[in-house]
């Protein structure tokens, strides 16, 4: 426990005192700077009145770039599995 790094990240106006694994801190401070740039974002573009629907758009936006990425690697795994099957059944016909 020794090991441990506190830190304080502000996002939406607000401060966040956590305790973290050292190797977690920037991937954390790069999070938190993220939403804020997104909020800053969605506050120009969009008539917003509550700091909770700036933060619920900004989950939504994350959530749908996971779930996209995941689609994606899910294509990329079917068309690379497509070829590698093209390949083999080639060199079973030219082995034949």
């Amino acid at each position: 426990m020794s090991n441990q790094l506190k830190i304080k990240l502000s996002i939406a106006d607000r401060v966040y005192p956590l305790t973290i694994d050292p190797s977690q801190e920037e991937g954390l401070r790069k999070a938190a700077k993220k939403i804020e740039e997104m909020i800053k974002r969605f506050e120009k573009s969009y008539a917003v009145r509550d700091k909770q629907d700036v933060l619920a758009m900004c989950a939504l936006q994350f959530a749908a770039q996971v779930e996209q990425k995941a689609i994606d690697k899910e294509t990329d795994s079917q068309q690379i599995e497509e070829k590698l099957n093209s390949l083999n059944q080639l060199l079973q016909e030219h082995l034949s």
